[in-house]
């Protein structure tokens, strides 16, 4: 049973993977990043959060994600450039937020 639950922790932990980009509303998706604003983030924190990534790919946070996002947002002391690391596992277009970290 102890190997069994080894290699289940280890696979959990292959899957989940790391992207960088801006976190951003749901609802401000497709504005202009650059003029995003902390504020505005938590004011249309309802909506849930996402991640646009270098490409342009917006992907969204599960609810837990936007429940950590949220928390962290709280937290940080600057208003604009919203860029974040995240780490969780993508299931289509969605994170399964394990951790985020505003850079």
């Amino acid at each position: 049973m102890r190997t069994t639950l080894m290699l289940t922790m280890c696979a959990g932990a292959l899957a989940a993977e790391t992207w960088t980009g801006t976190v951003v509303d749901v609802m401000c998706k497709g504005r202009d990043l650059a003029s995003h604003t902390r504020e505005c983030a938590l004011q249309c924190a309802k909506g849930g959060f996402g991640l646009v990534l270098g490409d342009g790919t917006f992907v969204k946070f599960n609810e837990s994600g936007n429940a950590r996002t949220l928390a962290q947002l709280k937290k940080l002391d600057r208003e604009k450039d919203l860029k974040a690391k995240v780490n969780g596992e993508r299931k289509g277009d969605v994170i399964a937020v394990q951790s985020i970290e505003f850079q």
